[in-house]
């Protein structure tokens, strides 16, 4: 029998087997290891190098697996077309840029460039797959390594986060007119409340819980109820796309993910600290350790996504709190493929009635704390008036104020 050691790639630790055990190791492990013969003199500095170059390997099939394309290895940079993902002004695909994981030494991510596959357009947007992709905002060509811009922009998101911290404890409804008063026209109380990196955190710590209140029925059963509904347009597929609209900290992403039921699940919101947050709760969950889930920065009004593209959309307690609602639909029902469906849950007014009674009545929807669904025929109404026919609607009420919205494409 020949002595076998074997280097660890997950805590650089070298052990010693027989070929008659290394077998059963080696299935039990699942480790990618390196094997020397019991003659060899492994130094600590041989050690090291083969644990970087198997972690470097490690991330190149996760570069590959993002590109979803084989062919392109051993290229320090690769471009690919998005089959989903398109540029938000004209909904043509984005051209993904990537940087090697070769040159991006020991970080954890990889960053990424989305550039118009259309010559002549000069918007640039970036993210990182260990973070989030920002297709909401694009930066200029020129200003892609512009220190100056970068500490601008820096700045300008800290003031913006320390004033969204102390703005969350102002009523939504003295918000607005405060913002009114000083000619603020730019301020939509429905996007401010989520962008607080309190609210962020504070949203699976008890906030989401109290929704119960109003008839939810708690995760875990919406989820029950979202994969049921999901299944006709997404079993057999052979790449089934799920997108989680308004995902927040990702409670419902996560659950997609873990499912295994989707070849590719795509978690977006407009806030940076709820993605931020649903980012951290990624990563901190064992069972997403080895699993694909992007999240993306977006306006629901504007979904940067192709048409006919998705085979499945859930937006979990939101519609209530999207400013431009009618152009959000009209949007969800041009990205979902034919057949593709539509689940949404969300709250009748009369759960807001306290907040809903302070605000002025002429007062303009998008200067509203939330949108007031009155009756479960005026939601069946902008449903329909987003493209979905009404023999593939659904619209019902669970306890006293919880709508569950269902639409087949």
């Amino acid at each position: 029998m020949t002595l076998i050691t074997i280097l660890s790639s997950s805590k650089y630790s070298v052990f010693s087997f027989t070929t008659r055990n290394y077998a059963s190791f080696q299935s039990i492990s699942g480790l990618p290891s390196r094997l020397y013969e019991s003659t060899d003199v492994i130094s600590e500095d041989a050690i090291e190098k083969d644990a970087n170059e198997i972690k470097r390997q490690k991330r190149k099939q996760a570069l590959l697996q993002l590109l979803g394309s084989a062919n392109r290895a051993g290229q320090p940079n690769s471009a690919t077309s998005d089959p989903v993902l398109a540029f938000p002004d004209t909904d043509e695909p984005l051209q993904i840029i990537t940087e090697s994981p070769l040159m991006e030494g020991g970080a954890a991510g990889v960053k990424v460039t989305f550039r118009n596959s259309v010559e002549g357009n000069d918007k640039i947007y970036v993210g990182r797959t260990d973070t989030y992709y920002n297709l909401l905002e694009p930066i200029g060509k020129d200003s892609m390594d512009d220190t100056n811009n970068d500490n601008a922009k820096e700045i300008q998101t800290i003031i913006s986060d320390v004033a969204n911290q102390l703005r969350v404890f102002i009523p939504p409804p003295l918000r607005a007119i405060g913002a009114t008063a000083t000619g603020d026209q730019s301020y939509i109380p429905m996007r401010d409340l989520f962008t607080s990196p309190a609210v962020s955190f504070a949203y699976e710590r008890g906030w989401r819980q109290g929704f119960a209140a109003a008839g939810f029925p708690g995760a875990d059963e919406e989820f029950k109820m979202v994969k049921e509904y999901f299944e006709p347009a997404t079993k057999g597929a052979q790449n089934s796309v799920v997108v989680d609209m308004s995902c927040a900290t990702g409670l419902f992403t996560r659950r997609l993910a873990k499912s295994g039921e989707y070849s590719r699940v795509i978690g977006c919101d407009y806030s940076e600290s709820m993605l931020t947050e649903a980012r951290r709760r990624i990563q901190g969950d064992q069972k997403l350790k080895n699993t694909r889930v992007e999240l993306v920065r977006l306006d629901v009004a504007n979904i940067p996504m192709q048409s006919n593209s998705v085979n499945a959309l859930h937006a979990g307690a939101a519609m209530h709190c999207w400013p431009e609602i009618d152009k959000g639909l009209s949007e969800i029902y041009r990205v979902l493929q034919p057949g593709g469906r539509f689940f949404a849950s969300t709250f009748l007014s009369n759960y807001f009635a306290t907040v809903q009674s302070t605000e002025n009545p002429q007062m303009e929807a998008n200067q509203q704390a939330f949108q007031y669904f009155e009756s479960t025929d005026q939601l069946k109404e902008m449903v329909l008036a987003a493209g979905f026919e009404e023999d593939k609607v659904s619209v019902e009420v669970l306890g006293s104020a919880c709508v569950i919205i269902k639409c087949e494409k």
